[in-house]
């Protein structure tokens, strides 16, 4: 008789044209509306005074989901969900860091998360020998994830996108050989529209490019004529509220809607105004478009 992990991994492999999990299928994705939610990175400094309070002011805004950062996971995943449910927030996804991926799943799995997001590769990692274990890993962890009942998704920066080696093909990135040597059945993407531009990347191309992996999306404009470039860290920050910049937030939608994609996570790491005033004016830019 067929086991539950049985039963999973074929899912995985079935469905792997698509995203397993909080995905519609096309034909009713022009009836669906988008999810949107804050990543809470954003509210890193204001999540560890007073949690509960920053999530009802999240909600109050208008955004319907959250999506944790480590910096919460003190409390136990029993706590930490009904923290969230009490604020009136839904919780699908949350971020992880590379080391503690393994170790969080049973941790991910008591939140009642449908993705456990891996969001940075560690910086000693950023080479080519360096992405190949990544890689290694993500299929690993895929299947344990799977085993779960969740889905593994990998959270794209700008330093993926830098030049690693040059092939027969041509030159290739750490972006290259993560998606040519991790299962698309098993690994799927978080695309941050942003970092995509910073590393010079169109996001409405990779979007289309890489439909049968792309289950999430992280939001921020960027400021017009922002130098592109691979290095993280401060000169690469060159962010602002969406409508501001320079993304064309009309089509990336258009894009994502017709994929099916559900959720959309506002996730500006910095903000020259108050950061509820910030969420505000992001809010209701997003109330203006219509996929």
């Amino acid at each position: 008789m067929p086991t539950r992990r049985d039963f999973l991994r074929l899912s995985a492999l079935a469905t792997a044209a698509g995203c397993t999990l909080g995905r519609i299928p096309s034909a009713f994705a022009a009836e669906a509306p988008f999810i949107y939610g804050v990543q809470l990175y954003m509210v890193r400094k204001e999540a560890p005074q007073d949690l509960p309070g920053i999530l009802h002011a999240i909600r109050q805004v208008g955004f319907t989901q959250i999506e944790l950062f480590p910096i919460v996971y003190t409390h136990p995943a029993p706590e930490l969900r009904r923290i969230v449910a009490d604020s009136g927030l839904g919780l699908v996804s949350a971020h992880f860091d590379y080391a503690s991926v393994p170790t969080k799943i049973d941790y991910a799995h008591q939140l009642g998360l449908e993705y456990m997001v891996c969001p940075m590769i560690p910086k000693d990692q950023w080479n080519l020998d360096g992405f190949h274990k990544a890689a290694d890993d993500f299929n690993t962890w895929g299947h344990s994830v799977h085993d779960a009942g969740m889905q593994f998704v990998f959270h794209n920066h700008c330093y993926e996108f830098a030049p690693q080696a040059t092939t027969t093909d041509g030159t290739t990135t750490g972006f290259d050989e993560l998606m040519k040597h991790t299962d698309p059945a098993l690994v799927k993407l978080e695309f941050d529209m942003y970092w995509l531009a910073q590393a010079g990347q169109d996001p409405l191309t990779m979007l289309t490019r890489y439909a049968n992996r792309v289950c999430l999306l992280h939001l921020k404009d960027r400021i017009a004529n922002a130098p592109t470039g691979f290095v993280m860290g401060p000169t690469a920050k060159h962010i602002t509220e969406m409508g501001k910049g320079t993304l064309n937030w009309p089509a990336i939608f258009a894009e994502a809607h017709k994929q099916g994609i559900r959720y959309a996570y506002l996730d500006q790491d910095d903000t020259t105004l108050p950061i509820l005033d910030s969420l505000k004016e992001n809010f209701a830019y997003l109330q203006t478009i219509k996929a």
